[in-house]
């Protein structure tokens, strides 16, 4: 046995084979444990060795060994063994000597791996045929069977191939059963040669029933999936070449096809349908039946097709007008007009069907209310009836910004705080439960370390610094002890006060990083982390030196705001404990202390000048003083960018740490400072929160990171807008300008957080539309924003209610364009004109539906052109609603 064990070691498979074959059940049952031990003992090897050279003579060893089934397949298909496997043959050849009720055991068992097990499809094959048992349609011996044909390539063509298949019927049934054809996708291919053509041919061979792989298929189809479903069943479909009887015996699949599947296969059971209902196979009503999913479905060139074959049977049947003219007005209700026009000009011309049927008549102009006003009149005259009584006056109806709420205090209980700890470092939290976390860990620091340590142990027993070291991976003393690792974020800040906490960086090191401060290059946004890094660092340092007994910038508020009451009583426990303040907690406290409110702010200046401490002083100085006014800003371009450069705030380049004086210093549009690697986006939730009620002085440190995810395409940073938005302060041209281009983000989670911005703003009378929809214009008109992108963040601000806001932002922004588009100039490129049709139907949307009225500068001329392009198309209707009250007012007086 020993001799075994010394042939797996080497890695000699003939050898191991050889030598197990020889061995008795008694001795081989002895042997397991040693290869046990072999295989725990390869595992436990680094992967840089050479030990996967070892695994198939483990294989085989322990698959002869193993006296049951259920073992032997486990150890043949165990996970570690798929580095390197033993050749199939061989331990076909092996397992001969056992029973086929064993072989068909491990077969079965085999198969029911998943198909990330990759056992080898030979070797179960071959253990299912020397049993004689029941092929095993499971995902993995189908995948391995699908494989194995495609890689046997030869000069055999696939169809002869699957011909002499002996289990071909129940294999391709379970290709069509398979959970996933991602891994086999790429063997199916196109053409003469692929799969599709070669299971097409045998079917109409009779080879595999007709019937069958077609309920198959269509099965199949109806099932879902994701695009390789379509891709590999729909052109096997195809190639079936289905004959009108079996086409007309599965009108529902069609229609439940055309309902809801991928718009491929939708759009094929659509033309199914359509040549039915051509040759006399639907009724009116199974038309309808079909129409009425077709109709909702948001692919307007499926509806538009499926609204001219509505006009097609119309015409043919006379008779058919009752059961589809009220399914073509469904149509009335899809969010794009041009559609919804086309239905009603079905109304119109064969409305003179439905004399004699009021019934049918009040069901389609009930339909028509949700028409413009331009259309309903037209439909209510096609139906002869009344219009629907113009609606009330419109009242814009925004929703709630969200509440700011009060900080709850630290927590009191260790346990508590390494809880909030624990969850904090597995997924981000936001601003308020950071800041609460850096609250508690400075109070229980302070309290007793000993009694925080032990909470925290379940939370720092799991973390790399507590590892033993190695040498993929930096010492904690290195890391955190070097700030040339650069900026720190949330997750980093939590890992460093913890290995502060236990020791495992030293003091020295710590406050040699707190005075080195972080290495790199400076940029605008950058500066905005150096004040979060500088926070934690002195944090930690203090933790491990001089713990305070709370930290004075904690926030009052979600927002980051203090109020200034707060303060003060913290500056008076310092105080009482006779406790040195942190530069940096305090500068940031000072940063994030309410001034707005001139009673607080000097009822608190008087409380603290009675404290008569240096800080209580300075605090006394700072409420007492007026907010500074906006820096002096200009505007500046580069390539397609507007960007903006401000003047220096004198009040923050007093007293203050480097870090922080830095946020007050000019901010310019050139140079290698604007452009960074990485913007820091890690930390952008606490940005609005170091100056909670100076927004501008963030928003223009943002500018031209926020242009990067419009003109760039690059991703996450639009997710501060919302902060942005909540935040305090006057919203000037920064801010309206980081929203604009976060409008026109590549990135559609990028756009909602934009469009989440522009409505805080709004519901918060902060939003200047005017100044934001003529920003929009010249950034469409440079390139900066592509107008598609900005339609499609437009069209979904307004679907929450805010017609009227979005009408005001793009009543200053079409004229910009429609001008261009007038000259022939930048606006006028087909890509721009296809994005300003989308704009213009968005602007048309909100004006009906706001009630907005008058002229808008260089529209008639977009209108008046001739043709029927979106842009046109949408013009005139923009047109039509900015000036129907009269229109609506004469045809109400008529009726």
């Amino acid at each position: 046995m020993s001799a075994v064990l010394a042939a797996v070691r080497a890695g000699h498979v003939g050898e191991t084979a050889l030598l197990v074959e020889k061995l008795t059940e008694t001795e081989r049952r002895a042997l397991l444990p040693g290869l046990q031990r072999l295989r725990k003992e390869l595992r436990a090897a680094p992967w840089e060795s050479r030990s996967e050279r070892r695994y198939p003579a483990l294989q085989v060893a322990g698959a002869v060994c193993h006296s049951g089934a259920a073992a032997a397949a486990t150890w043949i298909a165990g996970a570690d063994m798929r580095r390197r496997q033993a050749p199939a043959d061989l331990l076909l050849k092996l397992l001969a000597d056992r029973d086929t009720g064993w072989q068909a055991d491990v077969a079965r068992r085999l198969a029911a791996r998943p198909v990330s097990a990759d056992v080898p499809f030979p070797l179960m094959a071959g253990l299912v045929r020397r049993s004689g048992c029941e092929v095993p349609v499971t995902d993995a011996y189908v995948v391995g069977w699908v494989r194995y044909i495609g890689h046997t390539w030869g000069r055999v063509p696939l169809v002869d191939r699957l011909r002499a298949e002996p289990d071909l019927a129940p294999l391709v049934n379970g290709l069509f059963e398979l959970s996933d054809l991602g891994e086999i996708r790429w063997l199916f291919g196109e053409g003469p040669g692929s799969w599709q053509s070669a299971l097409a041919e045998l079917t109409d061979a009779g080879v595999l029933e007709r019937k069958a792989v077609v309920d198959a298929c269509v099965a199949r189809l109806l099932r879902g999936g994701g695009p390789t479903d379509h891709r590999v069943f729909l052109p096997l479909l195809g190639k079936l070449a289905l004959t009108r009887d079996e086409r007309r015996e599965r009108v529902a699949d069609w229609t439940a096809l055309a309902r809801d599947a991928a718009s491929p296969v939708a759009a094929h059971a659509q033309s199914v349908l359509a040549a039915l209902a051509l040759d006399g196979g639907l009724t009116p009503r199974q038309l309808a039946e079909a129409s009425e999913g077709l109709l909702f479905r948001t692919e307007k060139k499926l509806v538009r097709a499926q609204l001219v074959l509505l006009g097609k049977a119309l015409a043919r049947q006379a008779a058919a007008a009752a059961e589809l003219l009220p399914t073509a007005a469904q149509a009335f209700g899809h969010p794009d007009t041009q559609v919804q026009e086309r239905a009603l000009k079905l109304v119109e011309r064969y409305a003179e069907r439905l004399d004699g049927d009021p019934a049918t008549r009040l069901e389609i102009g009930v339909a028509a209310e949700q028409l413009g006003p331009v259309l309903r009149v037209r439909a209510a005259d096609a139906l002869g009836i009344a219009p629907a009584p113009a609606p009330e006056a419109y009242e814009e109806v925004l929703p709630p910004a969200p509440a700011p709420f009060r900080l709850a205090p630290a927590p009191d209980s260790a346990v508590e705080l390494a809880r909030q700890i624990g969850a904090l470092l597995a997924s981000d939290g936001d601003v308020a439960a950071f800041e609460r976390a850096l609250d508690g860990l400075a109070r229980h620091a302070h309290r007793d370390q000993d009694a925080l340590r032990e909470a925290l142990e379940p939370v720092a027993a799991t973390r790399w610094w507590k590892e033993p070291e190695s040498s993929r991976r930096p010492r904690a003393e290195d890391y955190f002890g070097n700030a040339h690792y650069g900026l720190l974020t949330a997750a980093d800040g939590l890992e460093l006060l913890l290995a502060a906490l236990y020791g495992a960086v030293s003091a020295d090191a710590l406050l040699a990083a707190l005075r080195r401060g972080p290495a790199g290059h400076e940029c605008a946004h950058t500066g905005l982390s150096r004040v979060f890094d500088l926070r934690l660092r002195e944090l930690a340092h203090r933790i491990r030196t001089d713990p305070q007994p709370l930290l004075l910038a904690t926030p009052s508020w979600s927002t980051g705001l203090l109020e200034p009451g707060d303060l003060v009583d913290r500056l008076d426990a310092y105080r009482r404990l006779g406790a040195r303040v942190g530069a940096a907690d305090f500068a940031q406290a000072l940063f994030r202390v309410r001034r707005e409110d001139r009673a607080a702010a000097l009822a608190a200046a008087d409380r603290a000048a009675v404290l008569g401490t240096p800080e209580s002083r300075r605090l006394a100085r700072w409420l007492s003083a007026e907010g500074p006014a906006l820096p002096a800003l200009r505007r500046r371009t580069s390539g397609p960018r507007i960007l903006v450069e401000s003047a220096e705030v004198l009040e923050l380049q007093g007293d203050l740490p480097e870090e922080f004086r830095r946020l007050g210093r000019p901010v310019t549009a050139f140079g290698k400072s604007r452009y960074c690697h990485r913007c820091g986006e890690e930390n952008h939730a606490h940005w609005p929160a170091a100056l909670p009620e100076r927004r501008e002085l963030i928003a223009l440190r943002l500018v031209h990171a926020l242009s990067r995810t419009a003109v760039d395409g690059r991703r996450g940073v639009a997710a501060v807008l919302p902060l942005l938005a909540e935040s305090g302060g006057a919203a000037g041209e920064s801010t309206h300008l980081c929203v604009a281009y976060g409008l026109g983000a590549r990135h559609p989670e990028d756009r909602l957080a934009a469009v989440d911005a522009l409505l805080v703003l709004a519901a918060r009378g902060q939003l200047d539309a005017e100044r934001l929809g003529a920003d929009l214009g010249q950034l469409v008109r440079r390139g900066a924003v592509k107008p598609l992108r900005l339609a499609e963040s437009a069209r979904t601000a307004a679907a929450t209610g805010a017609n009227a806001t979005i009408w005001e932002m793009l009543r200053h922004t079409l004229p910009v364009l429609l001008a261009d588009l007038a000259t022939g100039g930048t606006a006028g490129g087909p890509g721009v004109a296809r994005g300003l049709g989308e704009l213009l139907s968005v602007a048309a949307d909100c004006a009906e539906r706001s009630g907005a009225r008058g002229e808008l500068p260089h529209l008639s001329g977009a209108a008046d052109r001739r043709g029927a392009a979106r842009l046109v198309v949408q013009a005139r209707r923009l047109r039509d609603a900015l000036s129907v009250a009269a229109t609506v007012e004469s045809a109400t007086k008529g009726a």
